[in-house]
């Protein structure tokens, strides 16, 4: 279960930023909610529709490349990484988040451009469809840990 925090309302401002949202097809039913949380809190947040750059990838495990051939591009302020990855019979869940945990990670230390990660992993669909709608959405959130990360980075 999820704890109920409160949460600093603080408006962020994402006026003149360029953000990419990257979001795996595989679950599309579910990351395509996310995608649109994600583009819900940018538009929210004062980035503009033409600065937000979304871009499918077939997999959770796909996400880190692209999102480091993004970030290279210099094109962004930020991305934000979306995928959805739900326990089966096999370890193969265990590789498939793992690896794009870190990948994403790997990206983000090494390239120093942040990256709100979006990527849920659940033990069935339930679970993954109260997180990717709602109030629950983790692409939404994803977005918002992103234009912080901006904002502080500014600040240093």
């Amino acid at each position: 279960m999820q704890r109920k925090e409160k949460k600093n309302e603080k408006k962020i401002d994402g006026k003149g930023l360029k953000i990419g949202v990257v979001v795996a097809e595989f679950n599309w039913d579910i990351t395509g909610k996310m995608a649109e949380g994600a583009v819900e809190f940018l538009k929210k947040s004062g980035v503009e529709s033409d600065d937000i750059d979304v871009v499918k990838v077939p997999g959770a495990f796909e996400l880190p490349l692209m999102c480091k051939k993004m970030v290279v591009s210099g094109k962004f302020d930020a991305l934000v990484a979306l995928g959805c990855v739900i326990k089966g019979d096999t370890d193969h869940y265990y590789y498939v988040a793992g690896e794009a945990s870190r990948g994403i990670m790997d990206v983000m230390i090494e390239l120093g451009v942040p990256i709100g990660f979006g990527v849920i992993t659940t033990n069935n669909l339930e679970q993954a469809e109260e997180r990717s709608s709602g109030k629950s959405n983790k692409g939404f959130e994803a977005a918002e840990a992103a234009l912080v990360m901006v904002e502080n980075l500014k600040k240093i």
